[in-house]
């Protein structure tokens, strides 16, 4: 495995130092999963769940040539190598798609809900996929899950976060802590789609502070910007394929 760049070394020392602050100085607790009285404004994204769904399916429709997440992130190769979880972002860390933005206009509108957004994006699982316990790098930000695609049966399907388990619902958000461990799993029949969000963790100062500079610092770091070229790269080949249909 390749050694990681002084930078990135560099970069992840300063992350865990933080972390210790993000805990002490969390708003709103340290749970695996929070209640989403914590978070007021859910509700609003809860009400739009039907025109975020509808673009969803327009989305869908060329699920085939989607990218599936460990095509973009490296990192994701430690929990899948098929093409059985995929992706359709919209933003992260400060990149925009200005094509799929407007493949998806409403979910864009309703992602001005969600202070301190990072990354918004759907996330596709196919049946029998399975993402094994891993965490996620920084407890600096939280998850938040829509269900806008969950067959049935339910108990079929799920999300562990810690000891809690949760099972999507279509409309219902749900936010976690992805630095806690947590796997992921659709033993069902039938595809699985949820709107996933990341924003910033509320925090007190010094550390929400310390927290919004490391996230503005991260779209430096070599992890960050593969992701994002590897997505520009994805899309010139998308499109280019769209704009030759509409043209025959």
């Amino acid at each position: 495995m390749e050694r990681p760049s002084l930078v990135t070394r560099f970069f992840m020392r300063i992350v865990a130092w933080a972390e210790g602050f993000n805990l002490a100085l969390s708003k709103v607790g340290n749970p695996p999963i929070y209640d989403n009285a914590v978070f007021p404004w859910t509700r609003a994204i809860e009400k739009e769940w039907r025109a975020i769904r509808t673009e969803l399916e327009r989305v869908l429709a060329r699920k085939e040539q989607l990218p599936a997440f460990h095509e973009l992130t490296s990192d994701a190769i430690s929990i899948s190598q098929d093409h059985r979880w995929k992706s359709f972002w919209l933003a992260a860390y400060g990149f925009r798609s200005a094509n799929n933005i407007k493949r998806c206009p409403e979910t864009w509108r309703v992602r001005q809900n969600i202070p301190g957004l990072i990354t918004v994006l759907y996330s596709i699982m196919e049946p029998g996929k399975h993402l094994p316990p891993h965490r996620g790098p920084y407890n600096g930000v939280l998850r938040l899950h829509l269900g806008l695609i969950v067959p049935e049966p339910r108990d079929q399907l799920g999300i562990r976060v810690e000891k809690s388990i949760y099972r999507w619902r279509e409309g219902e958000v749900v936010i976690f802590d992805d630095a806690y461990e947590h796997e992921a799993w659709n033993d069902t029949s039938q595809t699985r789609v949820v709107l996933f969000v990341d924003f910033r963790k509320p925090l007190r100062f010094p550390a929400n502070f310390i927290n919004w500079l490391l996230l503005h610092l991260a779209i430096f770091t070599p992890f960050i910007r593969e992701g994002i070229d590897n997505h520009k790269a994805w899309e010139k080949t998308f499109y280019k394929e769209a704009e030759a249909l509409r043209n025959r």
